[in-house]
């Protein structure tokens, strides 16, 4: 597994999202994923799902330390008195003491973001996350989080049919690792003629060239989610073989600005 280095950090490239996976369908979907080598777990108190994936990582035949585990806090949880609470859930539902990242899920405007980040900071300084990040931020938002704290992460949407340039270009400047959650556009890019042409050449699928156009690109993970076994391998099945820079740009040339997680509560987005 490869990794993204940024600030003496090495996140895996490539992790397992669990967004939408509960109950049974995550507990295995997370032990399927351990098995086949993943080792960056993505999770969230919003997806309802914690305590089944750490279920999962205690059950599993990888030592904790091998494992990369994010979790968020939400929204309704941002303010600073609600933040150690949250996050004290969060780690006796995954059952351990700490998480390798700890994000804030949505930014508000309702709750100062300097003071939830100073929270976020007491709990990295008691070891309760190792890192702290955020998510769905914009570049501008970003910019305004690293006033208040040494985030190493911002994790957005992000696939073939939507630009996040800007958000790659500050990530390298930054120091940042960009994260990038639906990266097959829910399902979208597996029809597309340009992706099948791509993949026809490597002997791969759709699915492979988009998850490989993605990591590719500097300070760039990603974290696809899938229910199906065997869509879980094709999806770790991406270190073989590498794309031109002709192939990289003509999946650039796809963008057509698709936002496909957008409620309500968003932010206003600069791209």
């Amino acid at each position: 597994m490869e990794h993204v280095e940024v600030q003496g950090v090495a996140v895996p490239a490539l992790g397992f999202g669990t967004w939408q996976l509960k109950g049974r369908a995550c507990y295995e979907g997370v032990r399927h994923a351990l098995e086949l080598g993943y080792r960056h777990i993505d999770t969230a108190q919003m997806y309802d799902n914690e305590h089944e994936v750490g279920r999962a990582l205690r059950d599993a035949d990888v030592d904790r330390d091998e494992i990369f585990v994010v979790t968020k806090i939400p929204p309704r949880n941002l303010w600073p008195r609600d933040v150690h609470r949250s996050h004290d859930a969060s780690l006796q539902a995954l059952g351990t003491d700490d998480v390798d990242l700890l994000l804030i899920h949505w930014p508000t405007r309702s709750v100062p973001l300097g003071a939830t980040l100073e929270a976020m900071r007491e709990l990295r300084d008691q070891g309760k996350a190792r890192h702290l990040g955020v998510s769905n931020f914009t570049p501008t938002l970003v910019d305004e989080a690293l006033e208040h704290a040494a985030i190493v992460c911002n994790q957005v949407e992000y696939h073939p049919y939507l630009d996040q340039g800007s958000l790659v270009e500050q990530a390298v400047e930054r120091d940042l690792v960009l994260t990038a959650y639906s990266p097959l556009a829910k399902g979208r890019v597996l029809d597309d003629p340009t992706l099948e042409e791509i993949a026809q050449v490597h002997g791969k699928t759709p699915a492979q060239v988009t998850l490989r156009w993605l990591i590719q690109q500097p300070n760039v993970a990603v974290i696809p989610r899938s229910s199906d076994r065997a869509h879980r391998a094709e999806n770790v099945d991406v270190w073989d073989f590498g794309l031109s820079d002709d192939e990289m740009q003509r999946i650039d040339a796809l963008q057509r600005g698709q936002r496909l997680i957008d409620p309500g509560f968003a932010p206003e987005w600069e791209t």
